[in-house]
């Protein structure tokens, strides 16, 4: 499928005409990424910065263009099946416009990991051993929804040294398109190369397999979306990909909670921003203060219009529940509905998250110190918090500036993934003469 779009001539992108034209488009935009990012890996951190800088002004200048270009794909939004929560990630206010100028500031501010030692030293026979962070070339990233993630990974992706070919959702083709306009006229302007930053500007699924298959040219991809969306591009990518599938995220409700700190974790954990990947989807409850807690936080969740499905425990305090079943327990909803399950010990809780959870984010509220270190060190999660929402797993939250994504992965990255994550090393090794013996 393919949309008619206004004024998307923007430098990199392309609309197909016939496969062996697309075909050739993609490969096209692969092979400027590679150049650029031949570029990239020798610019100075202050070019990179100056650049970010003045695109985060324009975004906040030009904010009327990108409010009319997001409204055009909120209004279709139902066309394409998008629910309450799925459209309140399509759209675009002056705050989060803001909230995303800012982003591309706080990565300016950022140390720059290219060139960066992060292990060295001399070997007894005078060699000079050191590790440094080099770029890891050209990313393929492919997203949904969330327009102001353009703007969060050209800026991760060029401070980074990486050039970074775009491929968002067909949901958010206008205001995608507006935003890398803006994004690479500013790269020209601050004397980068313009396709450091490409926009794929096809709705065509077509064009996401051609690039999957291009591991000499893509050094990694990065899928950003719904659990289908992952599973097509691992199975389909030539090249490393970085990703985590889904994000069912837990709330352990100790035996030793502090109550009133446990109310305001769930509501905010789930009624926060229910439709993103660090909101809290399963409830899990310690026996101990079932009687107390349940009717409480049910009446907190209900009143907020949150469906409840619940084990047979859950539905015993908070008779409004429905029966939960197995799938729940293991589903991300991403809409207001949570499952709830009674749990008997700490253990039960934990034994719960690994076998059900996403290995997302996971947290527990507790005031014992013992039970917060045995959750932390057996939870098998990219996040495990203690006290505080799950809502944290972010990127700015956690201090890394903007984020590409979560990783659920053990390699190469883990967590969000912000510039360090999109890095990788070369050893230098520097002599006077040395031969081996």
């Amino acid at each position: 499928m393919t949309v008619a779009l206004k004024n998307v001539e923007t430098p990199g992108a392309y609309t197909p005409g016939s496969p062996e034209t697309l075909v050739a488009s993609c490969r096209g935009m692969a092979e400027r990424a590679k150049a650029a990012s031949e570029l990239l890996v020798s610019l100075p951190t202050a070019m990179k910065n100056a650049w970010l800088l003045a695109a985060a002004s324009t975004l906040e200048a030009r904010a009327p263009e990108l409010l009319e270009a997001n409204a055009g794909d909120v209004a279709a939004a139902p066309g394409f099946g998008l629910n309450a929560a799925a459209i309140d990630r399509l759209r675009l206010t002056p705050a989060r416009i803001k909230a995303a100028a800012d982003g591309l500031r706080q990565v300016a501010a950022l140390p720059d990991p290219v060139g960066e030692v992060r292990e060295g030293g001399m070997r007894p026979n005078g060699l000079q051993v050191l590790k440094v962070g080099v770029p890891i070339g050209v990313v393929f990233f492919i997203y949904e929804s969330r327009p102001n993630v353009t703007a969060d990974a050209a800026a991760l992706c060029v401070k980074s040294g990486n050039a970074v070919i775009l491929r968002g959702g067909k949901e958010a083709i206008h205001s995608n398109t507006a935003l890398h306009r803006i994004l690479a006229e500013e790269l020209a302007r601050c004397g980068l190369p313009a396709d450091a930053v490409q926009l794929v500007a096809t709705t065509d699924r077509e064009a996401v397999g051609h690039f999957l298959r291009m591991p000499q040219l893509i050094d990694l991809a990065i899928p950003r979306g719904g659990k289908g969306l992952i599973e097509r591009v691992v199975a389909d990518a030539l090249m490393p990909v970085m990703k985590h599938y889904d994000g069912n995220c837990h709330v352990y409700v100790d035996a030793a909670a502090d109550l009133d700190m446990a109310e305001r974790i769930v509501v905010n954990a789930k009624c926060a921003r229910p439709g993103v990947c660090n909101a809290a989807e399963s409830l899990l409850v310690h026996a101990a203060v079932a009687d107390v807690f349940l009717p409480r936080i049910g009446a907190a969740l209900s009143a907020r219009g949150v469906e409840i499905r619940g084990c047979e425990e859950t539905r015993k305090r908070i008779p409004s529940a429905k029966a939960a079943t197995d799938a729940d327990h293991r589903a991300e909803f991403l809409d207001l509905i949570i499952s709830v399950k009674v749990v008997e010990t700490l253990d039960a809780a934990v034994s719960h998250i690994n076998e059900h959870g996403s290995k997302h984010t996971d947290a527990i509220v507790t005031r014992e110190l013992s039970a917060a270190r045995r959750f932390t060190q057996r939870v098998d999660s990219a996040a495990v918090i203690v006290n505080a929402s799950t809502r944290f797993n972010d990127g700015f939250e956690l201090g890394l500036g903007a984020e590409i994504g979560i990783s659920t992965d053990k390699f190469h990255a883990r967590g969000p993934c912000g510039l360090r994550e999109l890095t990788t090393y070369k050893y230098v090794v520097t002599g006077d003469g040395q031969v081996r013996e």
